[in-house]
């Protein structure tokens, strides 16, 4: 009987994903003042019609080992200003507001969109394709019969 209240008591959650293809930017470490430093970076998430996208940004705490290490990897060509598209998967999004400190803004409320990048499903530099390994699960399932 013991168990079975212990199974109840176990913490559920509601998840939140977006998925899309995006240009990959801003690839940084972020110290904070209080906590761990983490690898941070932004996706311009494109949407709408081909022949008038229109882009969202978010602003990702890069989670996971795979997508560290993809991202770690992309590192140098996104700072080469190369153009890096992305598939992603991002998880947990809210907005923050923040105050613009420089330029025409300067002074005014701005809004970020914030998330956890969890997964880049592929990648490509300047058009060519980049390796992008995937987890182990989506082998596993790919190998169970149908």
């Amino acid at each position: 009987m013991a168990e079975q209240t212990q199974e109840k008591v176990q913490p559920s959650f509601f998840n939140l994903f977006v998925e899309g293809i995006g240009y990959l930017n801003r690839v940084r470490v972020v110290k904070p003042k209080k906590g761990q430093e983490f690898l941070a970076c932004t996706v311009a998430a494109m949407r709408g019609s081909d022949s008038d996208v229109c882009y969202t940004k978010f602003d990702c705490r890069v989670s996971g080992a795979d997508a560290q290490a993809i991202v770690k990897r992309l590192e140098d060509d996104v700072t080469a200003d190369k153009t890096v598209i992305i598939g992603f998967r991002i998880a947990d999004i809210y907005p923050e507001t923040f105050t613009f400190e420089k330029g025409d803004r300067k002074g005014q409320t701005g809004v970020s969109i914030k998330g956890r990048l969890l997964r880049i499903k592929f990648a490509k530099v300047n058009g060519v394709a980049i390796d992008v390994p995937q987890p182990e699960r989506s082998a596993e399932r790919e190998s169970v019969p149908a």
